[in-house]
């Protein structure tokens, strides 16, 4: 489960923010549901070479949220309160607003926006598919 995760150095949010934004997707498309274990913190980090502390920080900020839970001696996993995050649409909202802003600024139509996010949309999921 670890390749579940895909992180961006180029991006503006941090590696935490983006495992974070990541795990909340998962469990608002009901990928991932309550009592789901999740990889263990040395996993992700060897997986994806990145920092051990960094993902602590995101599982320990999820827990504090009440998305995660932690259990002595096992794996984190999904909280019965992790079930009521906000609907996918939602944890979308701010990159799609971020999108249109740019689109604007391009002078881009809704339609070449869309034709763009289908195109991309398309390539994510045909090469996520051959990697499950």
């Amino acid at each position: 489960m670890p390749g579940r995760f895909h992180f961006n150095p180029q991006a503006p949010d941090p590696i935490y923010r983006q495992l974070m934004a990541q795990v909340r997707r998962l469990i608002a498309s009901g990928q991932l549901a309550e009592g789901d274990e999740l990889p263990t913190v040395r996993a992700i980090a060897a997986a994806h070479a990145v920092n051990a502390m960094t993902v602590s920080k995101a599982y320990a900020m999820l827990e504090a949220e009440g998305v995660l839970q932690r259990n002595r001696g096992a794996a984190m996993t999904v909280a019965a309160a992790g079930q009521q995050s906000a609907e996918p649409q939602a944890l979308i909202a701010p990159a799609i607003a971020q999108l249109v802003e740019q689109a604007r600024q391009l002078r881009l139509t809704p339609e070449q926006v869309l034709e763009a996010v289908a195109a991309q949309f398309n390539t994510k999921n045909s090469s996520q598919g051959e990697a499950e």
